[in-house]
């Protein structure tokens, strides 16, 4: 039997093409939504060539198992015939963590601010390589620092901590033109007229032309209207992408045998006056604004604030990772980076990473007992991930697809988010979590070994609390359905 008959055979027997409303798939099964289910012949379908089972535990809705790949063609073929697939991702643990993964996305909506926020990601994703060498090298010159003082008196040590300053300024001295290069590949326009832009913004003559103007600060140069990096990369990612809209509207006008010389020099002088009188000053005010706000909650003196902040933004994290809304926290880690060398936010962000193993272990232990073994093979493939920071394994293969474990993960983690917020933990960089993280959680104004210590409670906690609450909370029967 081909795949088109068994298709037409199962949906004759369970009533009809008209009576079929949905059709999904994971790895094994052909899931059916069926609009009556008084019209399903279950027995005779069990009987079909290529059927491997059926599955028919709730009302209106069953699973026809046909074995991996087969599983896919048959939902094809339903496709094919104009059954929809439904308007929400088909989740598993029976499928692999990508395929979950990719579900979720697909059945997300896009709007204006989603599209914003994953246009920052789009940017600044590349940089991560970067972003993290320069943060560990930063951590690591900390650490030694610390740990010995006299490091500048011991020609060794002397030339260890300036290599690895070296490589934190290479990076960070010229972010905005990197980010600058980035944002006009994004935006579709000439790399190095962006990278040239992001420059501009960092350069002594930004100082110069605010005095002559009368924008300068003397007294406060941070507090100048217009100064040098004054908007950081938002700055430059708003002026490139205005750069990309002027650019392209001058290729179409200006004549060929010109376009190569003329353009480039009109598109940097027309966009090199609104960037540093427009969009340098007010996304500079927009900048101080987001990092003042920030480092009230996250630096704040007051105990009680830090614990309810790191408490809620470690639990909400994983639900923002799944609505894909945590692309524009990279925007956020990059502005306070860039302005005060270090990221307050993204330590407490990092134990829903350490939630989702401890869940991950209650779920196992449960998965032993009952006997679901192919989920015991799934959670073991997963963990060590886990454990070095990458969750996503967890998360769409795990956590998600059985759905109140992926609440009990992040409720476990808020406690020590609330912790490590408490304690005033701050990160280099951003991008390492979980065991990898420890040489970049060096910031805090408690001094580098405190603060890794510090991390190292929180991740802790997170592992704990994430295991009790999932524990309590999932029943062995669901882990056994699962």
């Amino acid at each position: 039997m081909t795949t088109q008959e068994l298709v037409q055979s199962i949906l004759t027997h369970c009533g009809g093409r008209d009576n079929v409303t949905l059709a999904t798939h994971c790895m094994t099964r052909l899931r059916i939504q069926l609009r009556d289910d008084s019209l399903l012949q279950s027995e005779a379908l069990k009987q079909l060539d290529g059927v491997l089972g059926v599955v028919h535990d709730r009302p209106n809705h069953i699973e026809v198992v046909v074995g991996p790949g087969k599983s896919r063609q048959c939902a094809e073929v339903c496709a094919e015939l104009g059954i929809p697939a439904g308007t929400g991702p088909a989740l598993s643990t029976e499928q692999g963590w990508q395929a979950n993964k990719a579900a979720v996305q697909a059945g997300q909506k896009d709007n204006r601010i989603k599209s914003m926020l994953k246009t920052f990601g789009e940017i600044f994703v590349p940089l991560i390589p970067g972003i993290i060498a320069a943060g560990l090298c930063s951590g690591l010159a900390n650490l030694l620092a610390q740990v010995y003082p006299g490091y500048a008196d011991n020609g060794f040590w002397n030339i260890v901590y300036n290599l690895l300053s070296l490589i934190y300024a290479s990076f960070m001295t010229y972010l905005t033109a990197w980010a600058g290069y980035r944002a006009a590949e994004r935006f579709g326009t000439t790399p190095i007229l962006g990278g040239m832009l992001g420059m501009m913004t960092t350069m002594g003559n930004i100082d110069a032309i605010a005095k002559v103007v009368g924008l300068y600060n003397e007294e406060q140069p941070l507090e100048a209207i217009l100064r040098a990096g004054r908007g950081g990369v938002l700055a430059v990612v708003i002026g490139v992408w205005v750069l990309a809209k002027v650019e392209k509207a001058l290729h179409r006008r200006v004549p060929n045998n010109l376009d190569v010389m003329v353009t480039p020099l009109l598109t940097l002088v027309l966009c090199a006056i609104p960037y540093v009188f427009v969009i340098m000053p007010l996304t500079g005010i927009v900048s101080t604004g987001l990092c003042g706000v920030v480092e009230a909650i996250c630096m704040s003196p007051h105990p009680l604030i830090r614990i309810v902040a790191g408490f809620i933004s470690a639990a909400l994290f994983l639900p923002m990772v799944a609505m894909g809304m945590h692309h524009g926290l990279v925007a956020l880690y990059t502005v306070q980076l860039e302005t005060i060398g270090f990221v307050t936010l993204y330590p407490a962000l990092a134990m829903a990473g350490a939630g989702q193993v401890g869940a991950a272990i209650a779920i196992y232990l449960k998965a032993k007992k009952t006997g679901n073994r192919r989920l015991c093979s799934v959670i073991g493939g997963a963990l060590p991930a886990g454990f070095l920071g990458v969750g996503e394994p967890l998360i769409y293969g795990v956590t998600l697809p059985m759905g109140k474990p992926f609440f009990t993960a992040g409720f476990g983690a808020a406690f020590g988010g609330a912790f490590v917020m408490a304690m005033e933990v701050a990160s280099t960089t951003w991008g390492p979590s979980g065991l990898l993280a420890f040489p970049v959680m060096t910031a805090g104004p408690s001094g580098a070994v405190l603060s890794m210590i510090s991390y190292g409670i929180g991740l802790g906690i997170s592992y704990v609390m994430g295991f009790l609450i999932t524990n309590a909370f999932v029943s062995r029967e669901e882990v056994a359905r699962a």
